[in-house]
């Protein structure tokens, strides 16, 4: 074995609590696998980093019932009840250690398992009451046996004294007198004593049954509380739930309030990488998070009956408006059945784009509010805006990346194909500080521009490019464009990619999602890293679930912090203090050993509306999502009328709408194309062709995309998006389109004349 078995910091043998390393066991693949092992009250409990003691025991064995057995120089077989532990260390002489510990702490168990054995008490009140009667039967049947021992003390005693007298009457010498006297006396003085001893054991009955009522009055009064500290809890954890879909519903005391930031809760985090191995977590911690004094200013209020002021009317001397109560359900989905082979089985090797779907296997919402919903924990950016360290934004903004993925784990219907030129805004400047909109800037291939403006010092833009393969047995949906984030105060610039997501089970089964791949998000101006690894599901791994594992490093590549945890769920961060080359992985890489800090939360999903499982599974922002709102532009995704439609529970309609709007669409862009051939044809009529290399190639190019056409005799401007244009990335490198302005120009002054009529 390269690696040491080591004990840090371990007591003495025979003290209460011992831990070290050593290796176990595992199985003929793996053979022996490094653990922490903890002995503690008779209990032998193995973890694999020490960073699990304080959330998930690996195994727990008894040694009051165990065989310790020492098969060579270093190891140690350790059975009970049909387990065995098979240990090795990695010297004889802390073998040896561990065996005298493990045999002391034996001893001690024994010890206590006999002392207790007959001071366990009855669990229910009814135990209790049968115990403690029958405790007082055996009391009185002792009684029984110590009245007879007395009777019979008491006759034997009268006999003695009896033949005493009789002896006293003899003529015996005056000295042997003298001695039978005494005797006489004695056997006296022991039948006083037989009878006070009875006396005390009768008065020893009666104060127990005089005790045992009290006992069980008050039993009954601790059970009787105990029950209703249950009730009362159960009440308050209902309205702590209550409270916190009030929290996150309720409109805030200013626009400088950021909506909320982390809350942390304990529960399972993930087991640690394959090439990568965490332990000794130093208990006790300072946070290493550091954020300016104004984190005060991060309580939301939980009260539904405030109603707070926008700054923007205070600061203008308008009247007082009362920001927007946003709504909190929708309809619920209807219960209509259909046969998805029958419209699958034709589909396999298509894109999905150019399917005809039905709305039964849509949510009401179109791929632009999806888009919107990544905005759904903006509270992890306007907290990173105001780190002071780089490589702690740089975890925030990690953790921002993976919350992305948390709405999407039962969301298994498909969003609506945004028409070509829609648009969706989501204005919340006044409660949470950011300004988003949306455009559908190409539809072969399906391509959305995406623009993000908030107050609390960031800015967030995407070109996102949906690439997805029906195979048969699951669908693979592959984003493809580059998100991007800058902090004002810093400058700051972070680039990074979103991962493959893949629905399984599209024809038998239930449906379910995962998310697999990497994610590199790179800090441009300080060049730091940090790689994100979403390791799919496999049924034969040992890892949980929708696992993700990450690592901060700074520009040398020296990791800083470990990232930890389920894309579903929570991300957690720990603190690298030092790292160190361990033993070979299962692959034949050289694991890396980090020692850190306690883990601190960085971002935990919140829970569900009530009643989400009939409301297509929408958390509290998608639900506001599609909500009908005054002075929207004409193209925004709430006026669509079949979208409209299905979430008011009216598919049929739905469908016939679907289909007009795509015949539509298609009409349209058969009008572009037969424009686009015209002005190709009457510049070939008057001068040379000064386009590709051939018109066959203009018209492919043509058709798979909407770039602007033009010829030397004729010019065609194809479809241009109406807020965003197309612009070189000078980090990346590459053309995508960013917001050009005018949008929310346009709807302060109401003036959607440029828009087009696309519904």
């Amino acid at each position: 074995m390269s690696s040491v078995s080591t004990l840090a910091g371990a007591p003495a043998p025979g003290s209460d609590t011992y831990k070290g390393w050593l290796f176990k066991w595992t199985n003929y693949l793996k053979g022996y696998q490094r653990r922490w092992f903890v002995l503690s009250n008779g209990l032998l409990s193995y973890y694999r980093t020490q960073a699990e003691m304080a959330h998930t025991c690996r195994g727990t064995i008894n040694l009051a019932t165990a065989h310790i057995d020492t098969e060579d120089a270093c190891n140690i077989v350790l059975s009970s009840g049909g387990r065995t532990y098979h240990l090795k260390a990695s010297t004889e002489v802390e073998r040896q250690r561990w065996v005298t510990a493990l045999e002391l702490a034996k001893a001690k168990a024994i010890r206590m398992m006999n002392d207790q054995s007959g001071d366990e008490e009855p669990t229910t009140q009814s135990d209790r009451s049968e115990g403690i009667q029958g405790t007082l039967k055996t009391l009185i049947s002792k009684l029984d046996d110590l009245s007879t021992c007395n009777d019979l003390i008491a006759k034997h005693g009268a006999a003695l004294q009896r033949s005493l007298s009789e002896l006293e009457a003899l003529r015996v010498p005056v000295e042997g007198g003298e001695k039978i006297k005494g005797v006489n006396e004695r056997a006296t003085l022991f039948r006083i004593t037989s009878n006070a001893m009875i006396n005390a054991c009768r008065d020893f009955l009666d104060l127990a049954e005089t005790h045992s009522r009290r006992w069980q009055r008050a039993l009954q009064y601790e059970r009787e509380q105990r029950i209703h500290l249950e009730e009362t809890i159960e009440q308050l954890a209902k309205q702590h739930n209550s409270l916190e879909r009030a929290w996150r519903e309720a409109p805030t005391l200013s626009a400088n309030t950021p909506r909320g930031s982390e809350r942390p809760q304990k529960g399972e985090a993930s087991d640690e990488d394959e090439d990568t191995e965490y332990f000794d977590a130093m208990e006790d911690s300072p946070a290493f998070i550091t954020v300016t004094a104004t984190e005060n200013t991060q309580h939301r209020s939980v009260s539904l009956t405030l109603w707070p002021v926008s700054p923007s009317c205070k600061d203008s001397g308008k009247e007082l408006q009362p920001l927007r109560r946003r709504r909190s359900h929708i309809p619920d989905k209807p219960n209509y059945s259909l046969n998805l082979w029958s419209i699958m089985k034709n589909c396999i090797g298509k894109e999905l784009s150019k399917i005809p779907m039905p709305v039964n296997f849509n949510e009401p919402l179109s791929m632009l509010q999806r888009l919107t919903e990544d905005l759904e924990y903006h509270e992890l950016l306007d907290k990173a805006a105001r780190c002071e360290s780089s490589l702690e934004q740089l975890c925030l903004v990690a953790a921002f990346s993976v919350s992305s993925y948390s709405t999407t784990v039962h969301r298994t219907a498909k969003p609506f194909n945004p028409l070509l030129g829609e648009t969706y805004e989501l204005d919340r400047l006044d409660d949470l500080g950011y300004r988003s909109l949306c455009e559908q800037v190409s539809h072969h291939p399906p391509a959305a521009a995406h623009h993000v403006i908030s107050q609390r010092g960031w800015t967030l833009w995407q070109q996102i490019t949906i690439s997805s393969k029906f195979r048969g047995k699951y669908l693979s949906i592959m984003p493809l464009g580059a998100i991007h984030l800058q902090f004002h105060s810093s400058e700051n610039h972070y680039v990074w990619r979103k991962v493959i997501s893949t629905v399984h089970n599209i024809i038998v089964g239930k449906l379910w999602i995962d998310q697999s791949g990497d994610i590199e998000i790179v800090n441009h101006r300080t060049k730091e890293t940090c790689q994100l690894k979403f390791s799919p599901y496999s049924y034969f791994s040992r890892d949980v679930p929708r696992k993700v594992t990450g690592v901060v490093s700074d520009s040398g590549g020296q990791a800083h912090y470990i990232l930890s945890g389920t894309w579903d769920d929570k991300i957690e961060s720990s603190k690298i203090v030092q790292s160190s080359k361990g033993g070979s992985g299962s692959e034949g890489k050289q694991k890396t050993v980090y020692q850190t800090l306690s883990p601190k939360l960085l971002w935990k999903k919140y829970p569900l509306p009530d009643n989400a499982e009939n409301m297509y599974f929408f958390s509290s922002l998608a639900l506001t999502l599609n909500e009908p709102e005054d002075g929207v532009g004409l193209t925004d995704s709430r006026l669509r009328p079949d979208q409209r439609l299905m979430e008011a529970g009216r598919w049929d309609e739905a469908n016939s709408e679907k289909q007009r709007l795509e015949e539509k669409q298609r009409a349209v862009r058969r009008r572009r194309e037969a424009e686009a051939t015209d002005a190709l044809d009457n510049g070939k009529t008057s001068r040379k062709w000064a386009g590709p290399e051939s018109p066959e190639a203009w018209s492919k190019a043509l058709k798979l995309s909407d770039a602007c056409v033009s010829s030397p005799g004729r010019e065609y401007e194809g479809f241009q998006p109406q807020w965003f244009h197309k612009r070189k990335n000078a980090i990346t490198g590459e053309t995508t389109f960013v917001y050009k302005g005018g949008y929310w120009e346009a709807k302060d002054s109401q003036d959607w004349s440029t828009c087009s009529e696309i519904f």
